[in-house]
């Protein structure tokens, strides 16, 4: 996971169903900027064909509902 590993720790250890990040939140955890795809691309988020997917997979939770550029919506699988 790498640069991700930190939205992995935050999620994993998250206990709610539904877990709502801003952007803003998202980057302070990771202490890094997202890159401009995850800004332009809803694909980006998808959760099965990208390293960053594994954070949230391998903490249980799915992308649920982006709005890009604003905030995500991860819910427990």
């Amino acid at each position: 996971m790498g640069k991700y590993d930190p939205l992995f720790r935050y999620l994993n250890s998250n206990v709610d169903p539904q877990v709502i990040l801003s952007y803003i939140e998202i980057e302070n955890i990771l202490s890094a900027m997202l890159p401009t795809s995850a800004y332009k691309y809803k694909e980006w988020w998808d959760n099965n064909s990208h390293v960053q997917s594994k954070s949230w997979r391998h903490a249980g939770y799915k992308v649920d509902t982006v709005f890009l550029g604003d905030k995500v919506i991860f819910i427990k699988e």
